[in-house]
Protein backbone atom coordinates (compact mmCIF):
# COMPACT_ATOMS: atom_id res chain seq x y z
CA UNK A 1 0.00 0.00 0.00
CA UNK A 2 1.45 3.39 -0.95
CA UNK A 3 1.71 6.33 1.45
CA UNK A 4 -1.40 8.02 0.10
CA UNK A 5 -3.48 4.85 0.34
CA UNK A 6 -2.44 4.55 3.97
CA UNK A 7 -3.80 8.02 4.66
CA UNK A 8 -6.73 7.84 7.09
CA UNK A 9 -8.00 11.39 6.51
CA UNK A 10 -11.44 11.54 4.88
CA UNK A 11 -11.73 14.11 2.11
CA UNK A 12 -14.84 15.51 0.44
CA UNK A 13 -15.68 14.40 -3.11
CA UNK A 14 -18.06 16.87 -4.75
CA UNK A 15 -19.45 16.72 -8.29
CA UNK A 16 -20.82 19.86 -9.92
CA UNK A 17 -23.54 18.27 -12.02
CA UNK A 18 -23.73 20.37 -15.15
CA UNK A 19 -23.73 19.49 -18.81
CA UNK A 20 -21.01 20.53 -21.24
CA UNK A 21 -23.16 23.35 -22.67
CA UNK A 22 -23.90 24.81 -19.20
CA UNK A 23 -20.28 25.88 -18.69
CA UNK A 24 -19.77 29.61 -18.12
CA UNK A 25 -17.16 29.86 -20.87
CA UNK A 26 -19.88 28.93 -23.39
CA UNK A 27 -22.31 31.64 -22.27
CA UNK A 28 -23.85 33.15 -25.39
CA UNK A 29 -22.89 30.21 -27.59
CA UNK A 30 -25.82 28.07 -26.44
CA UNK A 31 -28.82 30.24 -25.42
CA UNK A 32 -30.71 28.98 -22.41
CA UNK A 33 -33.89 28.57 -24.43
CA UNK A 34 -32.00 26.04 -26.58
CA UNK A 35 -30.78 23.86 -23.68
CA UNK A 36 -33.65 21.41 -23.90
CA UNK A 37 -32.74 20.65 -27.50
CA UNK A 38 -29.07 19.92 -26.81
CA UNK A 39 -27.72 16.40 -26.56
CA UNK A 40 -27.72 15.66 -22.82
CA UNK A 41 -24.89 13.77 -21.12
CA UNK A 42 -25.90 13.91 -17.40
CA UNK A 43 -27.47 10.94 -15.49
CA UNK A 44 -29.92 11.01 -12.60
CA UNK A 45 -28.09 10.54 -9.28
CA UNK A 46 -30.53 11.26 -6.46
CA UNK A 47 -31.70 7.66 -6.16
CA UNK A 48 -28.13 6.39 -5.77
CA UNK A 49 -27.79 7.74 -2.24
CA UNK A 50 -25.43 10.65 -2.90
CA UNK A 51 -25.66 13.87 -0.94
CA UNK A 52 -27.57 16.39 -3.05
CA UNK A 53 -26.55 20.04 -2.89
CA UNK A 54 -27.39 23.03 -5.05
CA UNK A 55 -25.39 24.47 -7.94
CA UNK A 56 -28.13 26.98 -8.70
CA UNK A 57 -30.96 26.65 -11.19
CA UNK A 58 -29.95 28.76 -14.16
CA UNK A 59 -26.15 28.37 -13.82
CA UNK A 60 -25.68 32.14 -13.71
CA UNK A 61 -22.59 33.79 -12.29
CA UNK A 62 -23.61 35.26 -8.94
CA UNK A 63 -21.91 38.60 -9.52
CA UNK A 64 -23.95 39.02 -12.72
CA UNK A 65 -27.23 38.72 -10.78
CA UNK A 66 -29.15 41.10 -8.58
CA UNK A 67 -29.82 39.91 -5.02
CA UNK A 68 -33.48 39.44 -5.94
CA UNK A 69 -32.65 37.30 -8.98
CA UNK A 70 -30.11 35.27 -7.01
CA UNK A 71 -32.65 34.61 -4.27
CA UNK A 72 -35.20 33.39 -6.82
CA UNK A 73 -32.58 31.14 -8.45
CA UNK A 74 -31.31 29.44 -5.28
CA UNK A 75 -34.83 29.08 -3.88
CA UNK A 76 -36.07 27.46 -7.09
CA UNK A 77 -33.09 25.09 -7.19
CA UNK A 78 -33.45 24.08 -3.54
CA UNK A 79 -37.20 23.49 -3.80
CA UNK A 80 -36.86 21.43 -6.98
CA UNK A 81 -34.00 19.31 -5.67
CA UNK A 82 -35.73 18.63 -2.37
CA UNK A 83 -38.93 17.61 -4.11
CA UNK A 84 -37.04 15.38 -6.52
CA UNK A 85 -34.67 13.79 -4.01
CA UNK A 86 -37.04 13.75 -1.02
CA UNK A 87 -34.30 15.01 1.26
CA UNK A 88 -33.02 18.32 2.57
CA UNK A 89 -30.54 20.30 0.52
CA UNK A 90 -27.97 21.82 2.88
CA UNK A 91 -25.22 23.08 0.60
CA UNK A 92 -24.62 25.44 -2.28
CA UNK A 93 -21.77 26.05 -4.70
CA UNK A 94 -21.94 28.98 -7.07
CA UNK A 95 -21.26 28.44 -10.77
CA UNK A 96 -17.58 29.16 -11.42
CA UNK A 97 -16.99 29.97 -7.73
CA UNK A 98 -18.63 33.34 -8.37
CA UNK A 99 -19.02 34.45 -4.77
CA UNK A 100 -16.34 37.15 -4.83
CA UNK A 101 -15.78 40.45 -3.00
CA UNK A 102 -18.52 42.06 -5.09
CA UNK A 103 -21.10 39.34 -4.39
CA UNK A 104 -20.61 38.51 -0.70
CA UNK A 105 -24.20 39.59 -0.13
CA UNK A 106 -25.10 36.19 -1.58
CA UNK A 107 -24.09 34.51 1.68
CA UNK A 108 -26.87 36.31 3.54
CA UNK A 109 -29.35 35.16 0.90
CA UNK A 110 -28.20 31.56 1.34
CA UNK A 111 -28.74 31.81 5.09
CA UNK A 112 -32.21 33.26 4.55
CA UNK A 113 -33.09 30.43 2.16
CA UNK A 114 -32.12 27.70 4.62
CA UNK A 115 -28.69 26.61 3.36
CA UNK A 116 -26.28 25.35 6.03
CA UNK A 117 -23.01 25.57 4.11
CA UNK A 118 -21.55 27.35 1.13
CA UNK A 119 -18.67 26.08 -1.02
CA UNK A 120 -18.37 29.05 -3.40
CA UNK A 121 -15.24 30.88 -2.26
CA UNK A 122 -11.87 29.91 -3.72
CA UNK A 123 -8.99 31.60 -1.84
CA UNK A 124 -6.86 32.14 -4.96
CA UNK A 125 -6.09 34.72 -7.64
CA UNK A 126 -8.03 33.99 -10.84
CA UNK A 127 -9.31 36.09 -13.72
CA UNK A 128 -12.94 35.06 -13.13
CA UNK A 129 -13.26 34.35 -9.41
CA UNK A 130 -11.47 34.07 -6.07
CA UNK A 131 -10.87 35.84 -2.77
CA UNK A 132 -7.15 35.18 -2.27
CA UNK A 133 -7.04 36.51 1.32
CA UNK A 134 -9.96 34.36 2.46
CA UNK A 135 -9.29 31.58 4.94
CA UNK A 136 -8.06 28.31 3.45
CA UNK A 137 -9.85 26.04 5.92
CA UNK A 138 -13.59 25.59 6.56
CA UNK A 139 -14.93 28.15 9.01
CA UNK A 140 -18.20 29.48 10.38
CA UNK A 141 -19.63 32.83 9.39
CA UNK A 142 -22.05 34.29 11.93
CA UNK A 143 -24.63 36.55 10.30
CA UNK A 144 -28.35 36.29 11.05
CA UNK A 145 -27.57 32.58 11.49
CA UNK A 146 -24.37 30.52 11.19
CA UNK A 147 -23.17 29.50 7.74
CA UNK A 148 -20.24 27.16 7.22
CA UNK A 149 -17.93 28.23 4.42
CA UNK A 150 -16.08 25.31 2.80
CA UNK A 151 -13.50 26.90 0.48
CA UNK A 152 -11.84 25.24 -2.48
CA UNK A 153 -8.68 23.44 -1.40
CA UNK A 154 -5.28 25.07 -1.76
CA UNK A 155 -1.74 24.70 -0.49
CA UNK A 156 0.25 27.66 0.73
CA UNK A 157 3.51 28.26 -1.15
CA UNK A 158 5.28 31.44 -0.04
CA UNK A 159 2.83 34.33 -0.41
CA UNK A 160 0.46 32.38 -2.69
CA UNK A 161 -2.39 29.90 -2.32
CA UNK A 162 -2.16 27.32 -5.08
CA UNK A 163 -5.25 25.30 -6.09
CA UNK A 164 -5.13 21.52 -5.69
CA UNK A 165 -8.84 20.75 -5.39
CA UNK A 166 -9.94 19.45 -8.76
CA UNK A 167 -11.66 20.67 -11.91
CA UNK A 168 -9.38 22.16 -14.54
CA UNK A 169 -6.46 22.05 -12.13
CA UNK A 170 -6.91 18.27 -11.92
CA UNK A 171 -7.17 17.83 -15.69
CA UNK A 172 -4.56 20.29 -16.92
CA UNK A 173 -1.80 19.87 -14.34
CA UNK A 174 -0.03 16.52 -13.79
CA UNK A 175 -1.79 14.10 -11.42
CA UNK A 176 1.31 14.23 -9.21
CA UNK A 177 0.42 17.84 -8.35
CA UNK A 178 -3.01 16.90 -6.97
CA UNK A 179 -1.62 13.89 -5.14
CA UNK A 180 1.14 15.96 -3.55
CA UNK A 181 -1.28 18.73 -2.59
CA UNK A 182 -3.86 16.48 -0.94
CA UNK A 183 -1.12 14.59 0.89
CA UNK A 184 0.26 17.90 2.14
CA UNK A 185 -3.17 18.96 3.42
CA UNK A 186 -3.94 15.59 5.01
CA UNK A 187 -0.57 14.86 6.57
CA UNK A 188 1.18 18.16 7.28
CA UNK A 189 -1.89 20.33 8.01
CA UNK A 190 -4.19 17.55 9.23
CA UNK A 191 -7.04 18.94 7.16
CA UNK A 192 -9.33 17.27 4.62
CA UNK A 193 -9.29 18.32 1.00
CA UNK A 194 -12.45 19.38 -0.81
CA UNK A 195 -12.26 17.96 -4.32
CA UNK A 196 -14.60 18.88 -7.18
CA UNK A 197 -15.19 17.65 -10.71
CA UNK A 198 -17.82 17.95 -13.44
CA UNK A 199 -19.37 15.00 -15.30
CA UNK A 200 -18.31 16.47 -18.65
CA UNK A 201 -14.67 16.25 -17.52
CA UNK A 202 -14.74 12.46 -17.89
CA UNK A 203 -16.54 12.66 -21.25
CA UNK A 204 -13.92 13.10 -24.02
CA UNK A 205 -16.49 12.41 -26.76
CA UNK A 206 -18.75 15.33 -25.87
CA UNK A 207 -19.80 17.64 -28.73
CA UNK A 208 -17.34 20.47 -29.39
CA UNK A 209 -18.47 24.08 -29.16
CA UNK A 210 -16.74 27.19 -30.38
CA UNK A 211 -15.16 29.55 -27.82
CA UNK A 212 -12.06 31.74 -27.51
CA UNK A 213 -8.78 29.82 -27.45
CA UNK A 214 -8.26 30.11 -23.69
CA UNK A 215 -11.78 28.87 -23.02
CA UNK A 216 -11.34 25.91 -25.36
CA UNK A 217 -8.05 25.01 -23.67
CA UNK A 218 -9.55 25.19 -20.18
CA UNK A 219 -12.55 23.09 -21.15
CA UNK A 220 -11.18 20.43 -23.49
CA UNK A 221 -7.55 19.83 -22.52
CA UNK A 222 -6.87 16.31 -21.18
CA UNK A 223 -10.51 15.20 -21.19
CA UNK A 224 -9.26 11.78 -22.26
CA UNK A 225 -7.04 11.57 -19.16
CA UNK A 226 -9.51 12.54 -16.45
CA UNK A 227 -11.22 9.20 -15.83
CA UNK A 228 -7.88 7.43 -15.41
CA UNK A 229 -6.72 10.13 -13.00
CA UNK A 230 -9.99 9.96 -11.08
CA UNK A 231 -9.58 6.21 -10.61
CA UNK A 232 -6.06 6.81 -9.29
CA UNK A 233 -7.34 9.49 -6.92
CA UNK A 234 -10.04 7.21 -5.52
CA UNK A 235 -7.39 4.53 -4.97
CA UNK A 236 -4.94 6.88 -3.29
CA UNK A 237 -7.29 8.73 -0.93
CA UNK A 238 -10.43 8.25 1.12
CA UNK A 239 -13.52 10.29 0.21
CA UNK A 240 -16.99 10.90 1.58
CA UNK A 241 -19.72 13.50 1.14
CA UNK A 242 -19.25 17.15 2.03
CA UNK A 243 -21.66 16.92 4.98
CA UNK A 244 -19.81 13.88 6.33
CA UNK A 245 -16.48 15.70 6.20
CA UNK A 246 -17.86 18.92 7.68
CA UNK A 247 -19.56 16.99 10.49
CA UNK A 248 -16.27 15.23 11.28
CA UNK A 249 -14.39 18.52 11.24
CA UNK A 250 -17.01 20.67 12.94
CA UNK A 251 -15.32 20.81 16.33
CA UNK A 252 -12.22 22.16 14.60
CA UNK A 253 -14.07 24.83 12.64
CA UNK A 254 -13.00 28.31 13.69
CA UNK A 255 -13.81 31.90 12.90
CA UNK A 256 -11.74 33.20 9.98
CA UNK A 257 -8.31 34.41 10.97
CA UNK A 258 -8.00 38.16 11.33
CA UNK A 259 -8.04 39.60 7.84
CA UNK A 260 -9.22 36.39 6.24
CA UNK A 261 -12.49 37.88 5.01
CA UNK A 262 -12.32 41.61 5.78
CA UNK A 263 -15.14 42.67 3.50
CA UNK A 264 -18.34 44.03 4.99
CA UNK A 265 -21.64 43.48 3.26
CA UNK A 266 -25.23 43.99 4.21
CA UNK A 267 -28.27 41.84 3.65
CA UNK A 268 -30.09 42.71 0.40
Amino acid sequence: MNDAAANVMTNAMTIDVEDYFHVSVFDGLVPRHAWEGMESRVRAIAEQGHEIASHGYGHRLVYDLTPKAFRADVRRAKDLLEQTASRLVNGYRAPSYSVTPKSLWALDVLIDEGYRYDASIFPIHHDRYGIPISARQPYVLHRTAPLVEAPGSTVRCGPFNLPIGGGGYFRILPYAWTRWGINRLNQREQRPAIFYLHPWEIDPDQPRLGAPALGRFRHYFNLDQTEMRLRALLHDFRFATMMTVLDEQFTALTEPELGALPYVWSAP
